[in-house]
């Protein structure tokens, strides 16, 4: 599932292609095709990302939402016009660009007050500019949980998804089986500092690379390959290559490594 780096990034691509003048708005699948028709031609002022989720500011007071889910993805073709490919289940339009959305978990049209429903669940979003840290600290310091389940908890943190999860830890030295409640205030105050600047680099980078690039040169084939960070997905510990060892975590596979996460 993509984490919150990306949808942060899809508003930051996707501004300058639909905001301001009218956007043609369609359901090439037909199942967004009700909703398409409350919003099409209209003019789109803002685009707004908070943790995994999508909201579109439409002029007429109406809020679009997506949330892309495990398979959810946007196709941008530059110019106007482009051919369907695939099951499209909504397709903005200007004459800059189209662009398509398939598979998302959600994709509707709603009230503001519909928005700030969705938004009251959800903990802090580290990307945003209005982030409370002290709300998210709160939270994990409360919780009996482990630290490596309640990181994925969308209502104490939104947009943390199973990568940044496992590498923050990891570079915190913090075993994620340890209960919350355990850590200390500073760990969990670096714990919001170390996901902010991941979360912010994968925003600039428009990938995960979590690896200290000083150390670690991340050659093009190695990239290619994912190659780009200390413990997820990887067989050994690139910092002391102990075997990396997996445990079931708020329903996904934490990746840590016994030695140096103690």
């Amino acid at each position: 599932m993509p984490e919150g780096h990306v949808t942060h990034r899809i508003v930051r691509d996707h501004t300058p292609l639909l905001v301001g003048g009218p956007v043609r708005v369609s359901s090439p699948q037909g199942r967004f095709a009700a909703d398409a028709e409350l919003i099409d031609g209209r003019a789109l002022p803002s685009i707004e990302a908070y943790g995994k989720h999508l909201f579109y500011w439409w002029d007429n007071g109406l809020v679009g939402h997506v949330h892309l889910g495990l398979i959810g993805k946007f196709r941008v073709t530059p110019g106007p016009a482009a051919a369907v490919q695939g099951q499209v289940r909504m397709r903005l339009a200007t004459p800059l660009a189209t662009i398509d959305l398939s598979g998302p978990s959600d994709c509707r049209v709603f009230t503001a007050d519909d928005r700030d429903a969705i938004v009251a669940r959800l903990g802090p979003d580290p990307l945003r500019r209005d982030a409370r840290p002290q709300v998210a600290i709160e939270r994990m310091a409360s919780s009996r949980q482990p630290i490596g389940q309640v990181l994925l908890d969308q209502r104490v943190l939104a947009g943390v998804g199973n990568v940044f999860r496992a590498e923050a830890l990891f570079v915190l030295g913090i075993d994620p089986r340890r209960p919350a409640r355990d850590c200390s205030r500073d760990d969990l105050q670096r714990m919001w500092e170390t996901l902010v600047t991941m979360l912010r680099k994968g925003v600039k980078d428009n990938r995960i690379v979590t690896i200290d690039r000083r150390r670690f040169p991340v050659p093009g084939e190695a990239a290619k390959r994912g190659d780009t960070t200390y413990v997820y997905h990887r067989d050994v510990c690139l910092e002391c290559a102990t075997p990396v060892q997996t445990i079931e975590l708020g329903g996904r596979a934490c990746y840590y490594c016994p030695t140096c996460q103690t």
